[in-house]
């Protein structure tokens, strides 16, 4: 199998396991509501889910490296997550749905270091840019239509969750399908990444590299001042500059250019390197002034440039940790990555609804201010960000 026919293939493995899941969670909240669920719990049920999503890829992170099990790792937590979904159609109480939701995040966290090293040796060999941006598009593709399918069952079954949830299984059968073939031809990708420097070969490095770690820090930074879109949906409807019911497009439409700028910035990181990557905190740092505004449009156009940003995160910054990280630690080199930038995403979120609900000068100028403090990280290392060899 050619290296973008495999890339293609993992793409297709996110596309359809999005559907379980980004439909699922979509719901998530009503659905617990309708078990009895207070705010607070629902809170507590999503937050502790979450937390295992980050927080579990330390563990699951090292132990990819350790084991070099990249597709039983990817498989179990592939089947974790498209198991709990049908199941919450079965769930009779609110614990037990609960569970089921924490599941299909932990389901995330066992999965995803391992699915990022096998994609990282395919992308090595087509252009990791590229390469990670196809994986977020049709990634996308999923994450838009998972809603809507759930959306449009909801309306037939007059707002039974159960038929919605048992439709997910379809795609989720689909899901390991397709990733046991993928596994069965392909079973070693490291093999797409030939140029392999004879001094490494049987060397696993005890540390991670100080550019990681660097890199790390330009991440979090801009990860801090990146405003989340339930800030930016809550404006929008208690402002009133558009319907609730508008709400919805406005996000799917976020994430069209998600994709597209996936694609274009992962075509530039092959060509011109990480210096691509200055795109973030700049259009980051235009949000706040756009979004808060009490103008419909440039309210709206700041959040397209928050799927615009959103993108460019999901697709390039992960492709240059592999340019940075080598193979053999790239599990817990993305373990660490992902848990270190959700950390700082889930405390920048805290603070900018903090600061939100006090004063939006406030918001846009710490936000302008954490972006510059990004920049600073990176112009005093950009001559060796992304400039690594492709190693194994």
């Amino acid at each position: 199998m050619s290296p973008w026919r495999f890339v293609v293939g993992f793409g297709v493995v996110s596309l359809l396991a999005d559907i379980v899941y980004e439909g699922a969670r979509a719901v998530t909240g009503p659905y617990l509501a309708s078990l009895g669920a207070s705010a607070v719990l629902v809170g507590v049920i999503t937050g502790a889910g979450e937390a295992f999503a980050l927080a579990g890829r330390l563990v699951s992170g090292p132990l990819t490296d350790r084991t070099r099990a990249y597709w039983p790792l990817a498989f179990g937590g592939y089947t974790l997550t498209v198991a709990s979904v049908p199941l919450l159609g079965f769930a009779t109480g609110l614990w037990s749905a609960g569970v089921l939701v924490i599941a299909e995040r932990a389901g995330k966290a066992v999965r995803s270091p391992a699915k990022d090293v096998l994609l990282s040796h395919a992308a090595g060999a087509v252009g990791r840019g590229r390469g990670f941006a196809m994986h977020e598009a049709l990634d996308q593709i999923g994450a838009l239509a998972g809603p809507l399918v759930v959306a449009g069952i909801l309306l037939l079954s007059a707002g039974d969750y159960r038929p919605a949830f048992f439709a997910l299984a379809i795609p989720g059968v689909a899901v390991l399908v397709v990733l046991v073939r993928l596994w069965a031809r392909v079973p070693n990708p490291a093999a797409y990444e030939l140029t392999v420097p004879l001094t490494e070969i049987g060397t696993v490095p005890t540390r991670l590299p100080s550019q990681f770690w660097t890199y790390l820090a330009f991440a979090a930074a801009t990860t801090t001042g990146f405003a989340g879109f339930g800030l930016l949906a809550f404006h929008l409807a208690t402002r009133e500059l558009v319907p609730v019911a508008v709400v919805p497009v406005v996000y799917a439409a976020a994430m069209v250019v998600d994709a597209l700028a996936a694609l274009l910035t992962g075509w530039c990181y092959d060509r011109i390197g990480a210096r691509i990557l200055l795109v973030v905190p700049l259009l980051s740092a235009l949000i706040p002034p756009l979004a808060f505004q009490d103008n419909a449009i440039p309210a709206v156009i700041g959040a397209l440039l928050w799927g615009a940003v959103l993108g460019v995160q999901e697709s390039t910054l992960r492709a240059t940790v592999a340019d940075l990280v080598p193979a053999r630690r790239r599990g817990t080199a993305y373990g660490v990555f992902a848990a270190g930038a959700g950390l700082a995403a889930f405390a920048g979120s805290a603070l900018l609804g903090l600061l939100y609900a006090r004063s939006l000068t406030a918001v846009v100028s710490v936000t302008a201010a954490v972006q510059l403090i990004a920049l600073l990280v990176f112009a005093t290392s950009r001559l060796r960000l992304g400039t690594s060899s492709r190693r194994v």
